[in-house]
């Protein structure tokens, strides 16, 4: 029998697989060599459909490390999704809490969600910013949208995804949570300027707002105005964690490639790569921005700190999904297969365990990305 949604978590028991993962995942004893030492990062989480599986990873590794505290997170998309199952977890028991409500979500994400195909087939949209060829649900939707907008073709405005957040978040708790800081990011349509949501702001439909693919769903109202996706003008943003916490380092888990070796011939490799441009945009300009007022602080041009007219020093580092193998592209940002979202989990584990092991001293002290050689415009 095939369920809907309002049935997924009764019929799907993940505790087996959760309780396999967490015990595979638990730190050797040589991975937490500076037990004395505590650092605060904030988190910017990128959103990229499927691909977020691998900040799943990233963060699963972050929470079993104990030198780490995570002051504030700033998510969008799928990054806002991770976000708010991390402050959740974190709100309800703790890091080994967090760490079993992200695992949770990502194994009812998959196809062994046992949705009905409609339904799997609007949730596998939502791992996707454009079409892909050649999927059974592809077809449909090039049918109809030809002539149909999501106001004619989904009338009852169905979202599964929103009814798993709601069963998995307790919005409650996330509010009433004072650490970490939390903002979602969405992008207003008709201004098209970019609203962040803050923590005592975010419900299911803003974390749905930030995720709301315009050719496939309604813009989500909030308040009377109309959001879509935030990834159009914040991938993630970053400028909200300048006031909101005297925090200087922001670690970027980041899923779209900036850079890519080969030329994409192909229609999807085409639109995969616009869409990394595209959804990268932003935040390449946030960055160019905080290595402008770097460079201003450290020329004593401008003073740092953190009062009135004072400003801040940021440390960016990165933790990023290797864009140079044919393991994401953007077929596989659709992809919902589980071992996928496995084989992403656990490359996010040793992409953070790599970044602490190498950078752990350079948090509080300096940047690890060389932002000026990857901001700087290509000129002759």
């Amino acid at each position: 029998m095939k369920l809907g949604p309002v049935n997924l978590l009764e019929q799907l028991d993940p505790r087996p697989l959760i309780s396999s993962l967490a015990k595979r995942a638990k730190p050797r004893r040589k991975e937490k060599r500076h037990a004395g030492a505590k650092k605060k990062i904030n988190l910017a989480l990128q959103g990229g459909g499927a691909h977020g599986a691998f900040t799943w990873g990233v963060l699963d590794y972050l929470l079993t490390d104990d030198r780490v505290i995570i002051d504030a997170i700033s998510g969008t998309s799928a990054g806002a999704i991770n976000a708010v199952m991390l402050t959740d977890g974190l709100a309800r028991g703790g890091p080994e809490e967090a760490r079993k409500r992200l695992a949770e979500f990502w194994r009812a994400a998959s196809r062994d969600g046992n949705l009905t195909a409609l339904q799997r087939g609007t949730l596998d949209r939502l791992f996707s910013f454009f079409p892909v060829e050649g999927l059974p649900f592809q077809n449909w939707l090039d049918t109809w949208s030809q002539s149909l907008s999501p106001y004619d073709f989904n009338p009852l405005n169905i979202n599964p995804l929103k009814e798993m957040i709601e069963r998995f978040v307790d919005f409650d708790a996330i509010r009433a949570c004072t650490n970490p800081q939390l903002f979602v990011s969405a992008t207003n349509v008709h201004t098209g300027r970019l609203r962040v949501f803050s923590r005592d702001q975010i419900t299911a439909d803003v974390v749905m707002a930030s995720a709301c693919l315009p050719l496939l769903f309604r813009a989500v109202e909030i308040d009377g105005v109309p959001y879509w996706d935030g990834g159009y003008m914040g991938n993630p943003a970053l400028f909200p964690f300048f006031r909101a916490t005297a925090t200087e380092d922001v670690l970027i888990v980041q899923i779209n490639p900036i850079a890519r070796r080969v030329t994409p011939t192909s229609t999807p490799d085409i639109m995969n790569r616009i869409n990394e441009i595209t959804f990268n945009s932003s935040l390449l300009g946030e960055l160019r921005a905080i290595d402008f007022v770097g460079r201003l602080i450290d020329d004593k041009r401008v003073p740092h700190g953190t009062k009135d007219g004072e400003y801040r020093r940021i440390k960016v580092h990165r933790i990023a999904l290797d864009g140079s193998t044919k393991m994401v592209n953007g077929t596989t940002k659709m992809s919902n297969d589980f071992e996928f979202f496995q084989m992403l989990f656990r490359n996010g584990r040793r992409a953070a365990r790599r970044f602490l092991d190498a950078h752990f001293d350079d948090i509080g002290h300096r940047s690890t990305i060389d932002m000026r050689a990857e901001l700087t415009a290509e000129q002759d």
